[in-house]
Order: structure tokens, then sequence, then C-alpha cells
């Protein structure tokens, strides 16, 4: 479970607070989103929740416990031990998030490499092992291929794969399908759901799009200026939304929906 209470995060660059007293609970097991426009505070919030946050350059106040164990005063080095393996993070943009000159196979063991005394013949087959559940179509050519030889969506189901592989308490998800075209997202986005399901994962989705977060998320909360203005189911929020900030996201998001077709958020 994820329990985040008053956070609140400073940059010492603004005189104002990015994050204003954000409190929110995920339970195990649960899909949880957090939804808002660019600069409403969301990232950052995440980012604090996962440690990647520059703390010479910001101030970061409040308490993230994440199974008991409090993240808001880890170390860097005791993060080495956390992220990878009790917290996955998947980012944005997949063409981004890999080495090129490594095979993908390679970089999606190196969790387990890092976190458990297993062979390179052991590490490997559990990450091919993973790409089936992800569903990835020849899990050992996935392995050898370098980055540039994947598609987008073939390369953040490797970067789910790869987050997975430890069975973290909680995944967080940033954006994980804006640089992916519609058809994949729904895709990918229809995989979280699963495997959600099948492993019984908690994930923090991050998503500046509020179909996204109707399509995946069991609860929701709506962030504007630093904090959370709404919070409950996702449906009940895009049909009955009690803020006027959330009825414009929701307004954006009935614009951008096509009349009808198949594979659409």
């Amino acid at each position: 479970m994820l329990t985040v209470s008053d956070l609140r995060v400073k940059f010492h660059t603004r005189d104002y607070e990015t994050v204003r007293g954000v409190s929110l609970t995920i339970p195990d097991g649960e899909i949880f989103g957090l939804v808002g426009e660019s600069g409403s505070g969301k990232t950052v919030t995440a980012m604090a929740v996962s440690g990647l946050l520059d703390r010479t350059l910001c101030t970061v106040s409040g308490e993230i416990l994440l199974d008991g164990l409090h993240l808001e005063s880890l170390s860097e080095k005791d993060w080495r031990g956390v992220r990878g393996k009790k917290l996955g993070v998947v980012f944005q943009d997949p063409f981004s998030a890999f080495d090129p000159l490594l095979k993908a196979g390679v970089q999606a063991g190196e969790a387990l490499d890092i976190h458990t005394k297993l062979t390179k013949k052991e590490i490997r087959k559990k990450v091919e092992e993973a790409f089936s559940q992800v569903e990835l179509g020849d899990p050992a050519r996935v392995y050898d291929s370098y980055p540039h030889e994947l598609s987008g969506g073939m390369l953040q189901r490797v970067m789910i794969a790869s987050a997975l592989l430890t069975n973290p308490s909680l995944l967080l998800l940033d954006e994980p399908t804006t640089a992916l075209d519609v058809s994949v997202q729904a895709g990918v986005l229809d995989l979280l759901k699963k495997l959600n399901a099948e492993k019984g994962t908690s994930m923090l989705l991050i998503s500046h799009d509020l179909r996204v977060v109707r399509r995946v998320c069991t609860r929701a909360a709506v962030m504007q200026k630093g904090r959370i203005v709404e919070i409950g189911d996702p449906e009940t929020i895009f049909s009955n939304p009690a803020h006027p900030y959330t009825a414009r996201l929701v307004s954006a998001a009935e614009g951008l929906m096509p009349e009808s077709g198949g594979g659409t958020l």
C-alpha cells in the first residue's frame, strides 16, 4: 500500500510550491490515476514518490509510505535497494529510455542483475518469460534486438516487463502511452489492466488525458496547480464532474473522442 500525506515540493528557483499538500492512498492491487494538464504538479508528485527529484534543487516535505517504508527520508544509496525492486517506474518516451548500444533484453534484465544473484542464463530465461507475459511475440528475438530494431509499442512493453521482473509493490507509470499511436496506446492500456488482474500489482498512472484514466483506473485524482481538486471513481468523475477544472478536462476529452471506430480510447 502507498500512502502519501501532505506532500509538498518547492523548487528553490520558484516562490511558490509546485505540489501543495497532496494526500492519497493506493491500496494493494489498485490502479490509481493522477490526471491534470501540463504544469499541474502530477509528474513532480510522481517523481517525489519515486525518489527521482534532485534534492539540491528543491525542498520536499510530507510523508510517503510504501508498505510501511518511509520513502521521503531515504538516501540515494537506500533508494538503489528500493527503486527497481519494491517500486518499478515506466517513463513516457520508450525511444529515449534505452541505450541504443545495448540489446533490449540485457537492459530489461538490469534490475535482476542488480537485485538478485541469478546467473546471466537464469536472468535471460526470466526476461524472456516476462516478454511473453506482456505479449511480445518471439521473446528470444526481442531479447537479442537493439532498441532501434523494435517499434515504440514493443519498447514500451519491454519497459513494462522490465519494471515487473522483480514483482514490485508499486508500478509507477508516467504518461506511458503519450508517445504512441492511438491504436498502440489502446493495446498497452489493456495490457496494464490484464497484468494488474493477473499479478495484483498496484499502479500509479500519471496522465494528462482523462480518457486514459477512465479506461484503466479504478480510482483517480484530478490535480490543478499543485493540489488535488477532485478524487473518486473515474466513471463518476467523467460523467458528473464536481469541480469546474475537472469539467473542463472532461469537455476537452469529449471533444477529442472520435464518433466511431475500434481501438479508440
